[in-house]
C-alpha cells in the first residue's frame, strides 16, 4: 500500500515540475525590465475639479461632519482624493494647544465619516513630504525608453 501511493506522489509530482517549470517561464517573459516597472502610470490623473463633480457631498457638508468629530479644531487644509478606490474628502484640522493634526476623511458620496487619525509632528512631516515627492514625479516629463 506504501509503495502504491509513494509512485502515484511521485508521479503526480513529476508531471507538475514541468507545469511550474513552464508557468514560470510565461511569468518571466511578460513581466517587463524593473526600469520599465519603476515608472509610474503614464495615465492622466483626476482633477480636483473632476472628483467634485463626481462628489455628492459638498466640501461644506464633509468639513461639517468632519469638525463634529473635532470639537474646537480648525480645518487646516482641505482636498478630495480618490483613496484606495473611494472618493474622499480629506481634512486636516488642527486643535489648539494639541500637537499634529487631526485626520478625518468623509466618503464624498455618502456624507459618512470613514476615519479619524491623529497624526504626530513627525507622521505630519512624512507624509508631507512623501506627497511633495508624489506631486514631483507628476510634473517631470515621462522619460523616453530606447527599444
Amino acid at each position: 500500500m506504501r509503495r502504491i501511493i509513494t509512485t502515484t506522489l511521485l508521479t503526480v509530482f513529476a508531471a507538475a515540475v514541468p507545469l511550474v517549470a513552464q508557468e514560470q517561464t510565461k511569468t518571466k517573459t511578460k513581466t517587463p525590465p524593473k526600469s520599465a516597472t519603476a515608472k509610474k502610470s503614464t495615465a492622466p490623473k483626476e482633477t480636483q475639479a473632476q472628483l467634485k463633480a463626481e462628489a455628492k457631498v459638498t466640501e461644506e457638508a464633509a468639513r461639517a461632519t468632519a469638525l463634529t468629530a473635532v470639537p474646537g479644531g480648525k480645518v487646516a487644509s482641505a482636498e478630495i482624493e480618490r483613496e484606495n478606490g473611494k472618493l474622499i474628502w480629506s481634512f486636516d484640522i488642527k486643535v489648539p494647544g494639541k500637537s499634529g493634526i487631526e485626520e478625518v476623511n468623509v466618503d464624498a458620496l455618502s456624507g459618512q465619516m470613514l476615519s479619524h487619525v491623529h497624526e504626530s509632528p513627525a507622521a505630519e512631516k512624512k507624509e508631507a513630504a512623501q506627497e511633495a515627492k508624489e506631486k514631483k514625479a507628476a510634473t517631470k516629463k515621462p522619460e523616453t525608453t530606447k527599444p
